[in-house]
Order: structure tokens, then sequence, then C-alpha cells
């Protein structure tokens, strides 16, 4: 369970890493968008990491990038997130890597979540 406490510039809620504050002001807290996309891309992220990790594959360097397209006439509801997975790891191919994101989609719950309603897209790079 998760409790929400009104304050001056939005909401907070305490978590076991410390309080998290939630604003529609940027410089209060974090954007409701901002989470929604955070939890997908890092949900993906963590996904892809633990793959890796069991291929034992070493990751010298992982950065995921976002693109957001939002509805202005519909709530400026997420039309729609693309991820760019930028990652170095030893002996990844693209071939292995493809397998890794088809795999990501069906694992991470995030992308589960809201597949229905926010079109999904990844890419990667390999650096």
């Amino acid at each position: 369970m998760m409790e929400f406490k009104m304050t001056e510039d939005g909401f907070t809620t305490e978590t076991a890493f410390g309080p998290l504050h939630i604003s529609a002001d940027e410089t209060a807290g974090f954007l409701p968008v901002q989470l929604m996309v955070a939890s997908v891309a890092i949900c993906s992220g963590t996904v892809i990491r633990k793959i890796l990790k069991k291929k034992r594959k070493k990751i010298e360097a992982f950065r995921i990038q976002t693109e957001v397209v939002r509805n202005p006439d519909a709530a400026d509801r997420i039309e729609s997130i693309h991820m760019t997975f930028q990652i170095s790891a030893q002996g990844l191919s693209e071939e292995a890597m493809e397998r890794i994101l088809h795999l990501t989609r069906k694992h991470c719950s995030m992308v589960q979540s809201v597949h229905e309603s926010i079109h999904i897209t990844e890419s990667f790079e390999l650096v």
C-alpha cells in the first residue's frame, strides 16, 4: 500500500528509500508524467540488465533515452513512448539484442500494464 499526503505544492509519500515528492510544479517534485515514463523505461532497463547478467555479459555502459508524444486534445495523455537503449557489453550482437528486446517487452510489468493504452516502441544502439 502507498499513502499520499497533500503538501503545499503537491503530494508526498514515504518509501523505503525515502520521501517521494510529486507535483505539477517541476521545482517542487517529480511530475506525474516523469514518473510514468521512468517506470516504463527503468522496468525495461532492469529486465535487460537481468537478461544480460544471466547470459554473463559484462555491461560496460547502459543508457536509456526516451521520446514521449502527448495529446493536448485529450487531457495531455501520453500517446506513445519510444525508448532507445544504448548499450555497451562484451560480445553482445545485434541479433541477441533483438531477442532481448522481445523478452523485455514480454517480462516488463510496467510495459504490460500500459501497452493497451500507450504505444510502446523500442530501439537499440550497440556502442
